[in-house]
């Protein structure tokens, strides 16, 4: 199969999608997709978790040992369809949000 660079742009998210769809993944449908924010410390992933919790996503919270800078993880649960405008955009506001509580995002990955 060719790629088709309109759905799957040559990007670090365009690569994973493709990546996915090439393992036979159907990308067709809404399903949760975890997306990755982590933190300088409890406090601040606690404020950026209730924040979403108020928001209506699923969220869980925890210790991250992958960031000696940054070990406070917010994970997010958004339902939608893995396309790679919707976790662009998501990504995106998950930054544009946790920026002012020094949180940086760290990835997604389609369930």
């Amino acid at each position: 199969m060719t790629r088709d660079i309109q759905l799957f742009p040559a990007d670090e998210i365009g690569d994973a999608l493709w990546a996915l769809q090439e393992d036979g993944e159907d990308l067709s449908f809404e399903r949760e997709v975890e997306f990755a924010v982590i933190f300088p410390d409890e406090q601040a992933a606690m404020e950026f978790a209730v924040m979403l919790l108020q928001n209506g996503q699923k969220v869980a919270c925890s210790e991250y040992d992958g960031n000696d800078q940054l070990p406070w993880q917010v994970l997010a649960y958004p339902v939608m369809e893995p396309t790679h405008e919707n976790i662009s955009a998501y990504e995106s506001l998950l930054a544009e949000h946790s920026e002012e509580l020094g949180g940086k995002t760290d990835g997604w990955s389609a369930l």
